[in-house]
């Protein structure tokens, strides 16, 4: 009778931990897929900028002919942009990842900021009206993709304190999660922790 009581209690302590233990790899996995969720839209307003900047690029090609270097300057860090927005979406939270996207997209807005002081030097292409459109479209975008990082960078908060704290971090160790790095602008560059301004 004793055997079975202390088999029973063994049992039920063994439930108890396997349901534990499913519990936090559920809160796990949820974390994880909610930062995901969060960097893919930080991609849909990434992407949103991209579609904007060969129009930008077009619009200010008939003004700006002798500033070709400006203009080409733009395009190669938007190459570079997607090129590291595309690796981070093989891999969201990836440190190595994120820090080349973080490079890359500080690198455009630093790019986009000196094309928009070169245009405020030409009142014709800044009062045109696809101009003024594109860089309020841009503007807008610009705010977008902050609230977005924002988003992002509190969800890998959340999922990487649940990965720290225990007792979830006995199930993270166990199934390997790793961390997840947060996407910021560069320090090193203040000029480009701001999205460019736009005054018309």
């Amino acid at each position: 009778m004793k055997v079975m009581m202390g088999l029973l209690i063994l049992l039920v302590v063994l439930a108890v931990l396997g349901f534990w233990a499913v519990g936090m790899y559920n809160g796990l996995v949820g974390a994880r897929n909610a930062f995901k969720n969060a960097f893919a839209q930080i991609d849909v307003q990434l992407q949103r900028r991209f579609d904007l900047i060969p129009n930008l690029v077009e619009t200010a090609k008939a003004y700006l002919a002798h500033e070709k270097g400006t203009l080409e300057a733009v395009t190669a860090a938007r190459n570079a942009a997607q090129s590291g927005l595309a690796a981070a979406k093989a891999s969201p939270g990836d440190p190595a990842a994120m820090a080349e996207l973080s490079r890359s997209q500080g690198a455009l807005e630093g790019a986009l900021g000196r094309l928009l002081v070169t245009v405020e030097a030409y009142p014709e292409l800044k009062a045109s009206q696809n101009m003024m459109q594109l860089t309020e479209e841009l503007t807008s975008t610009e705010n977008k993709v902050a609230f977005a990082r924002q988003a992002y960078n509190d969800s890998v908060m959340a999922y990487n304190n649940k990965r720290e704290m225990f007792p979830s971090s006995v199930v993270a160790g166990m199934f390997n999660f790793k961390p997840a790095a947060l996407l910021d602008i560069p320090a090193d560059k203040p000029e480009v922790r701001e999205a460019p301004k736009v005054q018309f």
